[in-house]
């Protein structure tokens, strides 16, 4: 049996709102709506074998520059035979042809997309999601998942401010702050009562 990976149709949509409503219980997925399917359904890339769809995943934009592997799911059956890799990968490449510069994801299991070039980073380098989905989601900074990012262009990804390191310098020593200091004359046995 071999797995086709092809861009979903609209004959797609009710298969892949399948697919996701069946993953959603365990808490790794979003719920979607058939018609909010329907709507983006050329954004998934879906995974079948012989006319059957076994696993999907969609590339979502969040930015001009960066886009997000989302509902990304196989079948049950399906899974361990390199069918969620395959779908990555197939999302990557059409995320690169598409100009975006970063591909991210939210997941529970970060090391499906280690394995892949992934790297997990902090959530805030994903300002874009955090303010698409997570703002508002009721499991906001309590969901338990990973962000992990790609740069889908050398040299191009999430970058941080640079800021160097201003040097260090002691603070001088303040005048309010009073030292304690035990009398010179008195012995360990005068200080401490019998």
């Amino acid at each position: 049996m071999n797995v086709q990976l092809r861009i979903g149709t609209a004959d797609d949509a009710a298969a892949v709102h399948q697919l996701i409503a069946c993953n959603v219980a365990n808490g790794h997925l979003l719920p979607r709506t058939e018609d909010e399917i329907a709507l983006h359904i050329e954004r998934f890339v879906v995974a079948a074998c012989d006319g059957e769809l076994v696993g999907c995943g969609e590339l979502a934009p969040l930015s001009a520059d960066v886009a997000e592997v989302r509902s990304l799911v196989v079948d049950e059956q399906w899974r361990g035979r390199g069918t969620g890799a395959a779908l990555v990968s197939a999302i990557s490449e059409r995320g690169r042809a598409l100009g975006f510069l970063t591909l991210s994801a939210f997941t529970h299991q970060p090391s499906h997309f280690v394995r892949l070039g992934f790297s997990i980073v902090p959530h805030a380098w994903v300002p874009e999601k955090i303010a698409h989905d997570c703002a508002g989601c009721a499991l906001f900074r309590k969901c338990g998942q990973y962000a992990v990012s790609l740069a889908l262009r050398p040299g191009a990804g999430l970058r941080l401010i640079d800021v160097s390191a201003a040097p260090r310098v002691a603070a001088a020593r303040r005048a309010s702050v009073e030292r304690l200091r035990l009398p010179e004359e008195a012995t360990v046995s005068e200080r401490i009562p019998a």
